[in-house]
């Protein structure tokens, strides 16, 4: 049967319009960039203050659980998902919220019906305005017509494209206890030093440090430090794939929506910037003027690329040691660099780090025996990891391969139990 969009949901809001000033605890604010696959990033998430909170919240910008969330302003649809309730009470900042009528709709298959290429495909060529920023306008989205048929088709639907969504979020759960592991350990053994029972000595950099470890830098170690480039004229439609600094965001944190690519016979002739797998990808360079933030991530096992390159504004740092490579990328979470890096990198009008200023960061030797000890304890892990958002990607491929034919109906699930 077939519906307006408004006439399927009980509450339709496109979130708040008023910018509180941010705290540092209180209510979290998400705005699109939180919006991640299946739910929020609480990283780096605004906060406003509870007095801020309560007034807002007679808005009817706090989502719900079973509400569906559309990122509205600055990449349409980029994101949509179904709310499993917010780990804590929150303020949507253009996030649109659809809240179905469950007697007409569940809100899973509202959510996979937006996503649907025929859904979206109409929303975005006449529900959107603006070009630089585009931005849904809400008005015409309610009146958006699709075809909605019975509450058991729909779960029978759904539950296909459901147990490959929760494969993905297992698998991604599964990476983010790995992760946090690894960086349990990594902070007790190399922060708090508590694996070291000896005296104390001052290091190069002003801190404590146990007196067996040493300190070097990269510069005086063998490595490889370089970055990739695009043809002049930028990237292409297709060809092989380049990856850029706006994807160097952590372990396992790649949108494949955002690939761009160099041609084949440029790709052949470039003598830097390859990805082999396992290397440290730094963000060079990019950001508001007198702001520099730091990013780092590995890629490796197919993920997110077998054959890839990185371009101009990422480093590819190489040590020739899997695990050394692995254990910088946990160093360089650290304060001491972090630092470095921020305030060497919001000196230029265009916020960026040269090679000389990762060159002169002090590392612990990789030569000691309890750094070596953490290398081999984190490449199953990272390795893990990457397989594991390796059939992610994979899983996803294919849910989005067979979810128009069953929004469609061109696949029959009439025999389907569940």
């Amino acid at each position: 049967m077939k519906y307006k969009l408004k006439e399927i949901c009980t509450v339709i809001t496109d979130g708040s319009h008023w910018s509180p000033q941010a705290c540092d605890d209180g209510y979290p604010m998400f705005s699109v960039k939180d919006m991640l696959e299946y739910g929020f990033s609480y990283e780096n998430c605004k906060r406003i203050s509870i007095a801020d909170f309560e007034k807002m919240k007679s808005s009817g910008c706090v989502p719900q659980k079973g509400d569906v969330l559309i990122a509205k302003d600055g990449s349409y649809l980029k994101e949509i998902f179904v709310c499993d309730e917010t780990r804590e009470e929150a303020i949507l900042s253009s996030i649109a919220i659809f809240r179905p009528n469950q007697r007409i709709v569940t809100p899973e298959y509202l959510c996979y019906l937006l996503k649907s290429p025929k859904v979206y495909n109409y929303i975005k060529d006449n529900c959107v305005s603006g070009s630089a920023v585009p931005r849904i306008v809400l008005k015409t989205f309610k009146e958006v017509e699709m075809d909605v048929p019975d509450l058991v088709t729909q779960k029978k639907r759904c539950s296909i494209l459901l147990s490959i969504d929760r494969k993905i979020q297992t698998n991604s759960k599964i990476n983010g206890n790995l992760l946090e592991q690894a960086n349990t350990i990594f902070k007790s053994w190399f922060v708090d030093f508590e694996c070291f029972n000896e005296p104390m000595k001052k290091s190069p950099v002003g801190s404590e440090i146990p007196e067996s470890l040493e300190m070097i830098q990269i510069e005086k170690l063998p490595h490889t430090l370089e970055t990739g480039r695009r043809p002049k004229g930028g990237a292409v439609q297709e060809g092989i794939p380049s990856v850029g600094a706006e994807s160097v965001k952590g372990i396992g944190n790649y949108s494949v929506g955002s690939a761009k690519y160099i041609p084949v016979e440029f790709a052949a002739k470039l003598k830097t910037g390859k990805v082999n797998g396992y290397e440290l990808m730094i963000y060079k360079d990019g950001g508001k003027p007198g702001e520099f933030h730091p990013h780092f991530s590995i890629f490796g096992e197919g993920y997110p690329y077998k054959d890839f390159f990185i371009n101009e504004h990422v480093f590819k740092l190489d040590f020739g040691d899997v695990g050394f490579n692995e254990f910088a990328y946990f160093y360089f979470h650290t304060d001491y660099v972090m630092n470095w890096l921020e305030s060497n990198g919001g000196k230029a009008a265009i916020p960026g780090i040269n090679q000389s200023v990762v060159n002169s960061i002090w590392i612990f030797h990789p030569a000691h025996p309890i750094v070596k000890e953490f290398c081999n304890f984190i490449k199953p892990i990272i390795s893990q990891v990457l397989k594991n958002c390796y059939q992610n990607m994979r899983l996803s491929e294919l849910r989005d391969s067979i979810l128009p034919h069953l929004m469609s109906g061109e696949l029959d699930v009439s025999e389907l139990e569940i």
